[in-house]
């Protein structure tokens, strides 16, 4: 292969690039306790999704989505305080990626399937269990 980029990971949907920045930024704000603010939060996330996008590789860009799903299943698993919506969606368009990888050519599809495993898990935990302050 020559020394350009595979470039091919880019040609799945758009939707983590554009509903991730919100949802992780406030599950990473609510995991360090802080009250920082979320607009601020959010450029931020923005700004690391895009520098992954346009200068990262495939594999750096997974490496982030294992990060998410971390804080996804901490969330889910009530290890940490978070808005289990945005655990949720978070979760969703993860795993709606994950699962698309199949179609690309590469070790991708393989290497996420632990990943996609706990996210099927944390979808259907955080689907069936209420938000904190909602048990009854």
């Amino acid at each position: 292969m020559s020394g350009r980029r595979n470039l091919i990971w880019l040609g799945l949907t758009p939707e983590p690039e554009r509903e991730l920045p919100a949802t992780v930024a406030a599950l990473r704000t609510a995991a360090r306790r802080t009250a920082s603010a979320p607009d601020r939060a959010t450029a931020a996330e923005r700004r690391r999704v895009e520098r992954l996008i346009l200068h990262g590789t495939q594999h750096g860009w997974l490496r982030y989505l294992a990060e998410v799903t971390d804080l996804v299943t901490a969330v889910a698993g009530r290890d940490l305080p978070g808005d289990r919506r945005a655990a949720l969606r978070a979760a969703e368009v993860v795993l709606d990626h994950h699962r698309m990888l199949i179609g690309l050519p590469g070790p991708g599809y393989d290497r996420t399937a632990a990943d996609r495993s706990a996210l099927e898990c944390a979808v259907r935990t955080l689907r069936t269990t209420p938000p904190d302050g909602d048990r009854g």
